[in-house]
């Protein structure tokens, strides 16, 4: 049943990547091995559209180039879907170990990519592990000049492997012509949690992230923003040895319950597109706020 605790729309997010392109898998599955991994994206992606068929759902789709390349298909059946395609880059590299050269190649080549194969006009990034924070704003410059309308890749929390915790929790403008929106983070005990999905889905009862969730559409008054990846929904998939346990505990926790929970997420909120929710709104105001002054550096 749906929640009747706000008519808010909330975006739905997948991250298009196959569990070996993790980037805690990073230093065990070298990029010159991926061609010889097995692949299984293509079921999984598959399988999520009928998911949001059934649920009557629309969501964006951060897709990886290299992805995109090697699955045609797939990228138009996402399309056709009435779902928008997005980049989430070419090589799932995080930007804070690129250089600005480096960095605006690879999203250039995914925008085109992705163009190309969907047929669309590409508007929005995310960037790998959301690994833009104030050591690397000079990022956000990249993406406005590669042609994307808005990011979403600064997540406002503390966390060890990314995270801004002073940015702005709701969508806001970070450099002209550029709209970031964050990932959902509830604001408890002057701190920022994690309330966007990811491993915390599948780490906390669902009572948990229903209730954050629900929380913000009625006290913040805001839609929220969920994530989730392809391989979270395939409890059957390789396991990848040699792995540490923190790593490991991260990633294969409750695979198994992602599927049901996702499908009961769907069910008790409205959900669409990130356009849609965030640029076609009468939020455009608030998207459209200045941004604080560690801002101003990236302009």
């Amino acid at each position: 049943m749906q929640s009747s605790a706000s008519n808010i729309v909330n975006a739905l997010t997948i991250d298009v990547e196959d569990y070996f392109q993790v980037s805690a898998f990073a230093g065990h599955i070298p990029r010159s091995e991926w061609e010889q991994m097995d692949c299984r994206v293509e079921r999984n992606v598959a399988v999520i559209l009928e998911i949001l068929r059934k649920h009557d759902v629309k969501a964006t789709f951060f897709t990886l180039g290299w992805i995109a390349e090697r699955y045609p298909q797939m990228v138009r059946d996402i399309v056709s879907g009435g779902h928008e395609l997005a980049s989430h880059g070419y090589a799932h590299l995080r930007a804070s170990e690129q250089t600005p050269e480096e960095f605006s190649a690879d999203i250039v080549r995914a925008k085109a990519i992705l163009e190309d194969f969907g047929g669309v006009s590409i508007k929005g990034y995310r960037a790998p592990s959301f690994s833009i924070g104030t050591g690397n704003l000079w990022a956000l410059d990249c993406i406005r000049d590669a042609g994307y309308v808005y990011s979403s890749s600064i997540y406002p929390v503390r966390h060890d492997h990314y995270g801004m915790p002073d940015a702005p929790r709701f969508s806001f403008q970070s450099v002209d012509r550029l709209i970031e929106v964050p990932p959902t983070t509830l604001r408890l005990f002057e701190r920022n949690w994690p309330a966007a999905g990811g491993g915390f889905f599948r780490l906390l009862p669902y009572a948990v992230s229903r209730w954050s969730l629900a929380r913000v559409n009625q006290v913040d008054a805001q839609p929220g923003m969920f994530y989730f990846h392809p391989w979270e929904i395939d409890p059957a998939q390789p396991r990848i040895p040699g792995i540490g346990f923190k790593t490991r505990f991260r990633h294969y926790l409750n695979l198994h319950r992602m599927q049901p929970r996702l499908e009961r997420l769907l069910s008790d909120f409205k959900w669409d597109r990130m356009d849609r929710v965030f640029l076609e709104s009468t939020r455009t105001s608030t998207a459209n706020a200045p941004a604080p002054a560690f801002f101003a550096q990236a302009a």
